[in-house]
């Protein structure tokens, strides 16, 4: 920025790097004038450098403990987390309905999602991401054979494992008669 000579702030990113450039207006003989002079702002590095280490927060729950705030700082992440899970993996957005009902049905049906997900997330265990999750679901089909029962369709794998072993049953070994498949479905209606 000091060698192009363009230190331009952008208002709305406060880590912005122009912070540090410092711009004097001065003429030849150093009078006050149209040219312009950069120069790393020193006054400024020594300042923001006086508060390294310390994370601040700002908050409204006056009465909680300092140790309740920050708990409730550290899982900020999960939340930014299921906010993009529901924008990218569930397609919330855009909305290509209008009315209120409508619009409030789609996000119903993202959250009730979002909720599904974190459920089957907390069942399954750590060590498997939201991608793997959700597009293992989406792969995990079954072929119908006539007359046989259902084949797997989809690739085995750690996840398909560990979602046999806490549902209890199987689909990725043999073929599932018609009947096995029918007793599956409806133990999830229970």
């Amino acid at each position: 920025m000091i060698a192009l000579k363009n230190a331009k702030k952008q208002r709305k990113n406060p880590n912005d790097p122009a912070r540090f450039v410092k711009v004097t207006s001065v003429t030849d003989d150093g009078e006050i004038a149209q040219k312009k002079l950069y120069s790393l702002g020193e006054e400024a590095i020594e300042k923001e450098a006086f508060y390294d280490g310390f994370y601040a927060v700002c908050t409204n729950l006056i009465d909680d403990s300092v140790k309740d705030i920050i708990s409730v700082s550290e899982g900020r992440w999960k939340i930014e987390e299921s906010f993009r899970i529901m924008k990218t993996d569930f397609e919330s957005r855009p909305v290509y309905v209008s009315r209120e009902d409508r619009i409030r049905a789609h996000f119903l049906t993202c959250y009730l999602a979002l909720l599904i997900y974190r459920i089957l997330e907390k069942k399954v265990g750590n060590g498997f991401t939201s991608d793997e999750i959700i597009y293992t679901l989406r792969d995990y089909n079954l072929l119908k054979v006539n007359g046989e029962g259902y084949i797997p369709e989809y690739r085995r794998t750690p996840l398909t494992d560990r979602l046999h072993e806490v549902f209890g049953f199987r689909t990725d070994t043999e073929i599932v008669p018609t009947r096995k498949l029918k007793s599956i479905i409806a133990s999830t209606k229970k």
